[in-house]
């Protein structure tokens, strides 16, 4: 688990090394899937989470004491909202329990999904005009 009584981490790695080694070997996966799947994407902390962004933040992800939480809540695509359905939380974050296989390639595809609707959203920014 998180230790207690630190300044917040400065970038993903420090993060990351703030864990248990069984912690730490499953938040980097989740980092590597996420990578992969937005190999354009940078790495940041926000909120004092690790967290990917290209032109807004794509995905965050966290440890706590029984889960991984990935955040912001997903939705614009039926297949991964069902595929999803068992990990949505009260406020649609997911909550990726650690006593259950952790879903990488539901992860990776929730990212992809990601990085398309940030791409979209950018686009459609840079097409407006000012009055």
């Amino acid at each position: 688990m998180k230790k207690t009584g630190r300044s917040a981490p400065l970038n993903v790695d420090e993060y990351i090394r703030g864990f248990s080694p069984e912690v730490q070997a499953v938040l980097t996966r989740v980092r590597k899937v996420i990578r992969e799947a937005a190999p354009h994407a940078r790495e940041i902390i926000s909120y004092g989470m690790p967290a990917l962004k290209q032109h807004g933040v794509l995905i965050y992800f966290a440890a706590f004491k029984g889960h991984i939480g990935i955040y912001p809540p997903v939705s614009g695509d039926a297949h991964i909202e069902t595929a999803i359905a068992p990990y949505v939380g009260v406020k649609g974050n997911l909550r990726l329990p650690f006593d259950m296989s952790i879903p990488y390639e539901l992860i990776s595809r929730i990212t992809a999904l990601r990085v398309k609707q940030d791409a979209t959203k950018a686009t459609t920014k840079r097409g407006k005009t000012r009055p």
